[in-house]
C-alpha cells in the first residue's frame, strides 16, 4: 500500500486545495496586467501626497477639507486619505478586473476545461478563485496603504495622531489602526469579488466579464447618490464602504463597520451560491 493510499482523504483534499490555491496565486500575480494595476494603485498615494504638499507649502497651509489638513500635520493620515480616495473608484475597478476575469478568462484561453479534466472539481476551483480574489483585495489595499505610509513619512511630520473624535493617540496605536482599516477595506470588497465571480461564470469572454463587473460597480455607486433611492441604498454593497472612518474615533464605533462586513457576507453568500449553481451546471468540457 502506497503512502498516498494511507493518507486520510481529508488531508489529500486539503493538500490538493492548497496546491491549487498556490498555483492560482502565482498565475494571478505573475500577470503583467496585475502588476500594472498594483503599480498604479501604489502610485496614487504618491500623487496625492505631492499634490497636498505642493498646495500647502508657501500658501499658508491649513486650508481645504479637515482630512487633508490632518495629512499636513501628520503623514500617517495620508494612509487614511489615500484609502478614502481610492476605495470608491480605483480599488473596485482593479478588483472588478481580476474577479471578472477569474473564470471567463480561463474559458476564453481554453485552460478551464483542462483544469476541470484534472481532479480539481468545480466547487474547489470556484472556492480557490474566490480566495485568490480576496488575496488580491488584500494586496491591492496594502499597495495603497504602504505606499501612502512611505510617502507620508517622507513628505510630512510623524508623531502623535489626533483622531476624528479629537482624542490623541501615539504613533504605535495609530499604525495599528491603519492596519485594522486596511483589513476592513480589503474585506469590504468581498461582495464585489463574489459578484465578479458570478458574472465571470455567465460568459466565456474575459473582457466582457471584466467590463460588466466594472460598469456594475460604477452604476451602483451612482445609484447610491440619489436621495430618492434612500430606501434601498443601505442594502447596496458599496453603501458602507467608507465606514472605516469610524475606526478613527475613540472609542471605536463598530456599528457601521460590522454592518458593512455583515452586508458583504450576505453578498458573498448570495452571489457565491449563484456562481456555484451556474458553474456546476455549465457545459464546459464538451
Amino acid at each position: 500500500m502506497s503512502l498516498v493510499e494511507t493518507r486520510p482523504a481529508a488531508v489529500v483534499t486539503v493538500g490538493a486545495s492548497l496546491s491549487l490555491f498556490r498555483s492560482e496565486l502565482g498565475l494571478t500575480f505573475r500577470r503583467a496586467r496585475t502588476i500594472t494595476l498594483l503599480g498604479i494603485l501604489a502610485a496614487l498615494p504618491v500623487l496625492i501626497g505631492v499634490v497636498i504638499k505642493s498646495q500647502t507649502d508657501g500658501s499658508g497651509g491649513g486650508g481645504g477639507p479637515a482630512f487633508i489638513a490632518q495629512v499636513t500635520q501628520n503623514g500617517l493620515f495620508l494612509v487614511f486619505t489615500s484609502l478614502a480616495v481610492t476605495l470608491p473608484i480605483f480599488l473596485p475597478m482593479t478588483v472588478g478586473v481580476v474577479a471578472g476575469d477569474s473564470i471567463a478568462g480561463e474559458a476564453a484561453s481554453g485552460t478551464l476545461r483542462y483544469l476541470l479534466v484534472a481532479p480539481a472539481g468545480r466547487t474547489r476551483l470556484l472556492a480557490v478563485k474566490f480566495a485568490a480574489g480576496m488575496t488580491f483585495c488584500l494586496a491591492a489595499t496594502l499597495a495603497v496603504a504602504l505606499s501612502a505610509l512611505a510617502t507620508g513619512a517622507a513628505l510630512f511630520p510623524l508623531g502623535q495622531v489626533t483622531l476624528l473624535s479629537g482624542d490623541t493617540v501615539g504613533p504605535g496605536t495609530a499604525l495599528f489602526r491603519a492596519v485594522l482599516i486596511a483589513l476592513v477595506v480589503a474585506a469590504s470588497l468581498g461582495g464585489l469579488v463574489a459578484i465578479g465571480l458570478f458574472v465571470s461564470t455567465l460568459t466565456g469572454s474575459g473582457i466582457a466579464a471584466m467590463a460588466t463587473t466594472v460598469v456594475l460597480v460604477i452604476t451602483v455607486q451612482i445609484l447610491d447618490t440619489f436621495p430618492q433611492l434612500h430606501a434601498i441604498q443601505p442594502y447596496l454593497f458599496t453603501h458602507h464602504w467608507l465606514s472605516f472612518g469610524d475606526l478613527l474615533r475613540q472609542p471605536i464605533y463598530w456599528d457601521n463597520v460590522l454592518q458593512n462586513l455583515g452586508l458583504q457576507a450576505v453578498y458573498v453568500a448570495v452571489f457565491g451560491s449563484a456562481a456555484w449553481a451556474r458553474f456546476t451546471s455549465r457545459d464546459i468540457t464538451a
